[in-house]
């Protein structure tokens, strides 16, 4: 037996004698499922519960973002101890500063136009001929133009809900929630800007995209209320700075 035992230690193993304990312990998986199977365990989950799901990963990516920003206070807390005694450092330091507003990562204050966006209160039992339910609720292209046009009217910062937002962040809606920045939103959705107020209500007149949402404000019920704010205070941006995929419009 111990003449045996030597032998199994020092031969080097063949491939069926690493490959028959794997299809064992499967063979042994696949019974125990079938047993539970059998006892009346039902083949779909019952736990699927997506709303729950949503709201933690939501708050977990608050927790996440809350983060990132103590890490970036740590980061330029060390830079500055590190800048007097680094030319290099100071110089770099002082281009950062530069672009903190632009980027978003600085937080600011100052007069703001603050837009909210509702879904119709009712929808009709009986739509309208040439109406159907999307109709009565706001969109992802409704959203984006009032961006787009606060944007446009020279903004200094923005926030979206109770995030702030950068010119490259990505505004989606899925059915009549908004998800942004891995963060879930049901309307009414807000959008506040700060910057010359004259331009930016210039810059909602203006646009053609909005000029259509407008329409159907009157014709549907949908909300789009506009005014003007004597001051406002925005967080820094938390987000990525780093852009995964870009395309040059043509």
């Amino acid at each position: 037996m111990a003449d045996q035992r030597l032998t199994w230690l020092t031969r080097r193993p063949t491939l069926w004698s690493a490959v028959v304990p794997l299809v064992a312990l499967g063979a042994g998986v696949m019974f125990a499922l079938s047993a539970a199977t059998a006892k009346g365990t039902d083949l779909r989950s019952s736990g699927g519960d997506v709303p729950g799901l949503i709201r933690e990963q939501t708050r977990q990516n608050a927790i996440a973002a809350q983060q990132v920003g103590s890490l970036r206070a740590e980061v330029d807390r060390l830079s500055a101890q590190q800048a007097p005694g680094d030319l290099r450092v100071t110089q770099l330091t002082d281009a950062a500063d530069a672009l903190r507003l632009a980027a978003g990562t600085e937080p600011v204050a100052g007069p703001a136009v603050r837009v909210t966006m509702t879904d119709a209160e009712s929808v009709p039992d009986v739509l309208p001929e040439g109406f159907s339910v999307d109709d009565y609720v706001v969109h992802q292209q409704d959203v984006q133009a009032v961006v787009n046009a606060l944007w446009q009217g020279g903004a200094e910062a923005m926030t979206l809900m109770d995030q702030r937002v950068i010119s490259t962040s990505a505004v989606r809606c899925v059915g009549n929630t908004l998800i942004l920045q891995g963060r879930v939103y049901s309307p009414p959705y807000v959008i506040t800007a700060i910057g010359d107020q004259d331009r930016l209500q210039a810059a909602l007149e203006s646009s053609p995209t909005i000029g259509i949402y407008r329409q159907w404000v009157d014709a549907a019920g949908l909300g789009y209320d506009v005014r003007t704010l004597r001051e406002a205070t925005f967080p820094a941006y938390a987000g990525s700075l780093n852009l995964r995929d870009a395309q040059a419009a043509r």
